[in-house]
């Protein structure tokens, strides 16, 4: 049944509902999380699984001590920030977290009192859902394709380790078919480095039809650097966003994900 087919019995099943049962039926389709039980399979079931299995052996910010260019530069925020790795906890899941106390939502202005604001959240993983949105409605069948995942944290799109500077990997780079980069130097490199990266990833990666996933846009990511958008390079291909991808996902974030192609 196609959505056209699956829309027309919706509508004849509406229809048909006792008009005062109507609202209730309506109110728990908008909220009722048992909706999106038909969207959870056996990807996600593994992706959780691995989600758990990483949770027991790290800490609850997912941070390691040797990341310390990326403690720093949180740090150097304007607002107090936390790391919440949002491959390993969805919002429900921090919720929860805030409600035992292990994490919280809220920092005080003034000690002691009772004024408090929003601490900004920040992760550096795909969540589950922006790997659904990114391996069903964005990348193509990668069957024989060569997938480069640079930089991906927690919530990698590809689990094979390479562990090298991607400033050393010419050759791999050259016979890419997707190249994918999410938040990949700016939290890890200072600005000299991030540029020589990017500079050595367009120089090397340039294939004709190769894909490029981005987030954020490679525009953004190089007006924080004042880098020139390399003309010619690649071009960007419009994402269809307004997808469900379940209650947990984060339409903002979905949204940062941007694909290019290699001219």
């Amino acid at each position: 049944m196609d959505f056209s087919e699956a829309k027309l019995k919706l509508q004849q099943l509406l229809n048909n509902v006792t008009p005062s049962e109507l609202p209730k039926l309506l109110e728990w389709m908008r909220n009722s999380g048992e909706l999106d039980q038909p969207l959870f399979d056996n990807n996600k079931a593994m992706l959780r699984s691995i989600a758990d299995d990483l949770k027991a052996m790290l800490p609850v910010d997912a941070m390691l001590p040797s990341e310390t260019t990326a403690h720093l530069k949180m740090q150097q925020r304007a607002r107090p920030t936390v790391h919440v790795d949002s491959f390993l906890y969805s919002d429900e899941q921090v919720d929860s977290l805030c409600e035992e106390g292990t994490m919280s939502r809220n920092y005080c202005l003034s000690c002691g009192s009772i004024r408090t604001a929003p601490l900004d959240f920040i992760s550096h993983s795909f969540s589950a859902s922006e790997l659904q949105f990114l391996f069903q409605n964005v990348l193509p069948d990668l069957t024989g394709r060569t997938l480069v995942d640079v930089g991906s944290r927690l919530g990698a799109v590809l689990y094979g380790v390479l562990h090298a500077d991607v400033c050393t990997q010419d050759v791999l780079l050259q016979s890419a078919d997707v190249l994918v980069m999410n938040n990949v130097f700016e939290y890890f490199m200072e600005s000299s480095e991030q540029v020589r990266s990017w500079k050595f990833i367009m120089q090397n990666f340039r294939r004709p039809g190769s894909l490029l996933v981005s987030v954020p846009s490679l525009q953004e990511s190089l007006n924080a650097l004042q880098m020139p958008f390399q003309p010619g390079w690649v071009e960007e291909i419009p994402l269809v966003y307004d997808i469900y991808l379940g209650r947990d996902a984060d339409p903002d974030a979905i949204k940062q994900i941007h694909l290019y192609r290699v001219t």
